[in-house]
């Protein structure tokens, strides 16, 4: 069983695990736990809409509306700082065997790292088709959340999002975080803007292109390729969290991804020895983030 089939097959079965049968779950009914996990938090769920595609949001507060104004204000004016998390590439997958009919993931982890940080405005952005039910929009075909998964269309909608989330904020500078397959969309949008001051992959897939080489995989075809957008991106910090028992993203290719960036501007990489491709990173954020982070 080569790793890309026991990646999908492990985000199933993990997932599984804490929630219960996947049988039981269509889309719009893990859509409807999550939403229901947010809530609980105290986060609010957004919809916003962009050309390609409309995207969940969660945030965890809302900025203050002037009513004589009309104006919206976060609760530190100015803003300095926006954190947003892009979530990973969810349920894409059936058994590892073939592309399923909704992308909303079973457990969300780059969610549950959200909901995990302690302090900040904090944001976060599912990818395209997640959520809302692909029914609703004829562009979520399977090709969105596989092959296509970092294509233009994919990366610009979240750019998007990314830009009315500052709006709303009225933030300063924006900090991206991106897990699993979320990483390589971080790379891509900071490629693309001027206003990231930092990057921070967990479990990452920042260069999908050697992932699925490394796999002997068909190409992504329509992806857009990271390791040509370093030229862009080499100057902005940043910081990659590794599993020392991630059988999923193999150290390997974050290391090698980090050598293509010019000498003194590397990346840094953080193995934690223990953790997995899903296991224990949402358990252990809020330590991680103080220790490395804060």
């Amino acid at each position: 069983m080569n790793l890309a089939k026991l990646y999908r097959i492990h985000l199933i079965v993990s997932t599984c695990i804490v929630i219960g049968a996947c049988s039981s779950h269509n889309g719009v009914e893990r859509s409807m736990a999550i939403q229901a996990q947010a809530s609980e938090k105290g986060w609010v769920s957004q919809i916003i809409p962009t050309p390609q595609f409309d995207l969940q949001v969660f945030v965890n507060r809302l900025p203050i509306v002037n009513r004589q104004t009309n104006e919206s204000r976060s609760d530190f004016l100015p803003l300095d700082l926006l954190t947003v998390y892009v979530e990973g590439d969810g349920y894409a997958w059936v058994h590892g065997q073939y592309a399923s009919d909704d992308p909303t993931p079973y457990m969300a982890i780059g969610l549950q790292l959200a909901f995990a940080q302690p302090e900040g405005t904090v944001a976060y952005i599912a990818r395209p088709c997640q959520y809302l039910g692909v029914q609703n929009n004829p562009a979520c075909t399977k090709k969105i959340w596989t092959d296509a998964r970092f294509s233009e269309p994919v990366v610009e909608s979240i750019n998007l999002a990314l830009t009315h989330l500052k709006s709303q904020y009225k933030a300063k500078n924006i900090e991206l975080i991106g897990y699993s397959g979320g990483a390589a969309i971080t790379l891509l949008l900071a490629a693309r803007r001027n206003d990231v001051v930092r990057i921070i992959t967990i479990s990452g897939n920042i260069d999908p292109q050697a992932w699925v080489k490394s796999l002997h995989l068909k190409d992504l075809d329509g992806s857009l390729k990271t390791v040509n957008v370093i030229p862009k991106i080499f100057r902005i910090p940043q910081l990659n969290f590794v599993g020392g028992k991630d059988n999923v993203m193999p150290q390997v290719i974050i290391e090698n991804f980090a050598k293509r960036y010019p000498a003194g501007f590397q990346p840094r990489i953080i193995v934690i020895k223990d953790n997995g491709h899903v296991c224990c990173w949402a358990q252990e954020w809020a330590t991680l983030w103080r220790s490395y982070i804060k």
